[in-house]
């Protein structure tokens, strides 16, 4: 467990090196084909800018994309004893509790670190949750928190965003600008624009949906209750529904897939297949 969480600490390393990689080839590419050597300082200036500022924002703006409010212990009980519980239990600390007013049952965390992490779930998911099922989820969650997940995250979400809005607007000089004498090299930049947002989606999906084992794996072994989540997981495949407030920007932090299904979504997809995550959890269980 311990070497999975320092992996994901050098992943963070990783990612932002090869986001830097990707944002500063695109600066070379606009540098080259509009001949101005100072926009690659402006781009790498500008991402990492951005970068840092989602950094340290991004938790807060995913909770108000959400709808989630912030919860006490007088306000729901159950949810606010099941998370400090799990807290007092891994020795992690208390984060904020929050609950998302929507019938479609599903829970996500967020945050920097666990110092300042935050838990989400949905009214829709206390519903058909039984305690144990809704450990499961929650232990889930908290193995984000502990992994540092949410950290690799933040840092994933917001260069992927940097990438987005740095190739759409070296798109949208080139198609106004008329100072283009090398249409080859032009064309080529263009294609280059567009691929590299849809290579960082790529890259963000794949360290998503390897998070998403870890932390079922870390879940499991707080609660020593495997088939809990395994449970739990089953009812989100078989109840689950789009979200009220959907969101692709934070669409892979949920427990569940929250967009609506369809061959996009599936191919593109923030998480595993919920069978292959139930029959890990379901092997783990014959282990303990």
């Amino acid at each position: 467990m311990y070497r999975a969480i320092r992996r994901n600490k050098i992943n963070s390393v990783l990612i932002i090196l090869l986001f830097v990689v990707i944002i500063g080839g695109l600066g070379l590419l606009a540098s080259y084909i509009y001949n101005s050597a100072a926009i690659v300082i402006w781009v790498v200036l500008f991402a990492g800018g951005y970068a840092a500022f989602q950094y340290f924002s991004a938790g807060k703006q995913a909770i108000a994309m959400s709808g989630a409010r912030q919860i006490t212990e007088a306000d729901n009980p159950r949810l606010y004893r099941i998370v400090e519980n799990l807290s007092i239990t891994t020795g992690t600390p208390m984060p904020q509790v929050y609950l998302v007013t929507d019938p479609a049952p599903n829970a996500f965390a967020t945050g920097r670190n666990p110092e300042n992490a935050m838990v989400a779930a949905t009214t829709g998911l206390l519903e058909i949750m039984t305690d144990a099922e809704l450990e499961g989820v929650m232990a889930h969650e908290l193995g984000h928190v502990r992994n540092y997940d949410i950290r690799v995250s933040m840092i994933v979400y917001g260069l992927v965003v940097a990438v987005g809005m740095l190739a759409d607007m070296f798109v949208r000089i080139a198609f106004f600008s008329r100072n283009n004498s090398n249409p080859v090299v032009l064309i080529f930049g263009l294609v280059a624009m567009i691929v590299a947002p849809i290579v960082a989606s790529m890259v963000q999906l794949a360290v998503s949906r390897q998070r998403e084992y870890l932390a079922d794996a870390t879940g499991a072994l707080t609660t020593r209750n495997p088939e809990g989540l395994a449970s739990a997981l089953h009812k989100l495949s078989e109840y689950g529904r789009p979200l009220q407030k959907q969101s692709s920007s934070m669409a892979h932090l949920w427990i569940a897939d929250p967009l609506k299904p369809g061959l996009a979504q599936r191919l593109f997809a923030t998480h595993p297949p919920i069978p292959d995550r139930i029959r890990r959890l379901l092997d783990m269980g014959g282990k303990f």
